[in-house]
């Protein structure tokens, strides 16, 4: 799909193919539907990208509070999203065993209860062992440092599942 086809969208065709590049919040796609056209993919990136940070940071948490626990309960009930679990499984965190999982959960557990929204990391990027490691070391940080760093993470994942929207839509063109 290409920018012209995008900006030609209706509102509700763009909210449909768009709206989970953030994970469960189409109300950002919505609201930057109406900046079309844009000139390019990148710049409705950066659009997306913009609406996150003029948000206070009580909208920034709630955007991670949308985010799933990582090889937590909806991954093994499947009902992650099918961006998630595409994701949770080419990080391997399907394919952890009872230990693994364990640590999981209770580390989960530790960083909700320190900072009171999920642990987001962009899985694709990782694998479960550096998920893990990750996981640990962020529980260090500070509350302003750690929603900081999970909001980049949120743009590093928006990024991948919009290049993944634009390309396999130019793929099934082909």
């Amino acid at each position: 799909m290409d920018i012209e086809a995008i900006n030609l969208l209706s509102y509700e065709d763009f909210v449909s193919t768009f709206g989970n590049v953030v994970e469960r919040c189409p109300i950002i796609t919505a609201a930057v539907w109406s900046k079309r056209p844009y000139p390019s993919v990148a710049a409705l990136e950066a659009a997306i990208n913009d609406f996150i940070e003029a948000l206070p940071e009580s909208g920034k948490e709630g955007i991670l509070r949308c985010h799933p626990d990582l090889a937590g309960k909806d991954l093994q009930s499947g009902t992650l999203t099918p961006e998630s679990r595409e994701e949770q499984g080419q990080a391997g965190l399907d394919r952890m065993d009872a230990s693994e999982v364990s640590r999981m959960t209770r580390l989960n557990s530790e960083y909700k209860e320190r900072f009171g929204f999920p642990f987001v990391v962009c899985a694709r990027m990782n694998n479960k062992t550096t998920i893990v490691e990750q996981l640990r070391d962020r529980l260090r940080n500070t509350h302003a440092q750690e929603r900081a760093r999970a909001i980049e993470e949120v743009k590093k994942i928006c990024h991948l599942r919009l290049r993944g929207l634009v390309l396999s839509n130019q793929k099934n063109k082909l």
